[in-house]
């Protein structure tokens, strides 16, 4: 159990090079974020995200990112009709900026949407020089 623990948040690829030239032989290692294959991105320009409604379960929304130091995430959750939900709208959640694979979101009134779990809600993204890799509720 002690060795999962301090494995670092990412995925390694071992490559050897070399070989087939007959030159001395490196192995050289790549790594990849968690979760990190693709993104939704935006250019410093901008960029949003509307979802098809969801249902979810849990307390928290959870995600997966990275700005530039200039760049930012925030979310907006609203209900099915695509009106924001109160105490969850884009004003409501202060700007995201960093790199986290696990950054919990917040809006003014805290961080709990158990409120509205099991309802139809959608997700609305606005980035700025950013990366969305994942999310989910937990």
């Amino acid at each position: 159990m002690y060795l999962l623990l301090c494995m670092p948040n990412e995925l390694s690829i071992y490559v050897s090079e070399g070989c087939w030239t007959g030159t001395s032989v490196q192995l050289r290692r790549y790594t990849l974020r968690i979760d990190g294959f693709a993104s939704l991105q935006a250019t410093m320009g901008g960029g949003e995200l509307v979802m098809k409604p969801i249902e979810f379960a849990g307390k928290e929304l959870v995600i997966n990112f990275s700005t530039s130091a200039a760049g930012s995430i925030r979310i907006e959750i609203q209900d099915e009709a695509g009106k924001p939900i109160d105490g969850f709208a884009l004003a409501d959640c202060p700007e995201l900026f960093g790199n986290s694979i696990e950054r919990t979101v917040g809006w003014k009134n805290g961080t709990d949407v158990s409120s509205i779990s099991g309802k139809p809600i959608r997700l609305r993204f606005v980035l700025k020089d950013a990366d969305l890799y994942s999310f989910r509720f937990r």
